[in-house]
């Protein structure tokens, strides 16, 4: 049950963030910061998606496990985006919420993962 709410939650966060994106790259320009953040933050639900389809517990973990590294590297991007004022601090703080509510939910989910191995 956890990982088709992580599908879903994963997915509307990484549209948030490319609508984020798409903004920030034609009002400033930015490209090379843009992708940082959007290859990490689209790349949280990707790996969880594959990790779905994985033949095995350990694959499985280990897709979630590089999921949660790229929630903790969107993070990074969100914190310099919000002190160099590229986005708002409500911005910040809804995509925030966003990220840190999917890197709970991925914690939990490999910590059972392992528990079942």
């Amino acid at each position: 049950m956890k990982e088709n709410i992580l599908v879903d939650i994963t997915k509307k966060f990484a549209i948030d963030v490319m609508n984020l994106c798409k903004v920030i790259k034609e009002d400033r320009g930015e490209k090379i910061l843009v992708g940082q953040l959007l290859r990490s933050a689209t790349s949280i639900g990707a790996n969880l998606h594959e990790g779905n389809y994985e033949s095995s517990k350990a694959d499985f973990i280990n897709k979630f496990q590089i999921a949660l590294k790229e929630c903790y590297e969107t993070e990074y991007w969100l914190e310099l985006y919000k002190e160099t004022k590229y986005i708002t601090p409500d911005e910040y703080k809804k995509l925030h919420e966003d990220c840190s509510k999917i890197r709970t939910i991925l914690t939990a989910s490999i910590k059972t993962a392992k528990q079942n191995l």
